[in-house]
């Protein structure tokens, strides 16, 4: 079983970089490779691939890409930003941890680059926090998954509006089932993908968080 004590030295330097910089919370480094980690066990009760094609979809900083990489050492990631200078971090920190043989990192927005024929529909799971509201973040993930996989999100403690936050009507329209909490060391919310995503999906850039296809709640 893989633990924080198992992330590399590599791996904590790179973190510790992306603090020094400013891309990650607040938080001390050890919280953050824990929360990370949580989306693993998150992922184990679900039953969610972790052995095939995952992206950490508004990477930022490398979490929770970057630990999930040595967690995962058979699947293949991608890291996906919108900021080139995120990008250009998180491309030197996956050749400091030699995670380049299957670690990428794409720049660009999620709602072009769900629209690539080489991510599209394409990935057995998709993780994100902080990525952005849930209508656009599920807008934004739909469209990267094959039927059958997961969207796991990290979310806030009030873990009673979830069914609220990821209403099953809502969600239906890009192809999910309704939201599953899950309590690990935090909490988190698996959704699954069972039927595929209209073409049309996402929309233009901007768009879903101006005309989202559900409500907004506040934490």
């Amino acid at each position: 079983m893989f633990t924080s004590e198992n992330f590399s030295v590599f791996g904590r330097a790179a973190l510790q970089q992306a603090f020094d910089f400013g891309l990650l919370g607040p938080g001390s480094v050890e919280a953050h490779i824990s929360h990370a980690l949580g989306y693993s066990d998150v992922a184990g009760q679900v039953g969610a691939i972790t052995t095939g094609r995952v992206a950490d979809l508004g990477s930022g900083g490398g979490l929770p890409g970057l630990v999930l990489a040595e967690a995962w050492p058979e699947a293949n990631l991608v890291l996906i930003d919108a900021a080139e200078r995120r990008c250009v971090f998180l491309s030197t920190s996956v050749e400091d941890m030699g995670l380049e043989n299957r670690v990428s990192v794409r720049r660009g927005r999620a709602e072009e680059l769900g629209h690539a024929e080489d991510l599209r529909s394409s990935f057995d799971l998709v993780v994100a926090r902080s990525f952005g509201p849930p209508p656009v973040l599920a807008e934004c993930a739909a469209p990267l998954l094959k039927i059958g996989g997961w969207m796991i999100v990290s979310e806030p403690p009030s873990i009673e509006a979830t069914e609220q936050r990821w209403p099953e009507q809502g969600l239906a329209i890009l192809g999910f089932s309704g939201s599953t909490p899950v309590k690990s060391d935090r909490h988190f919310v698996a959704i699954q993908k069972v039927e595929a995503t209209e073409d049309r999906y996402p929309r233009r850039v901007g768009v879903p968080g101006k005309r989202p296809l559900f409500p907004i709640l506040d934490r």
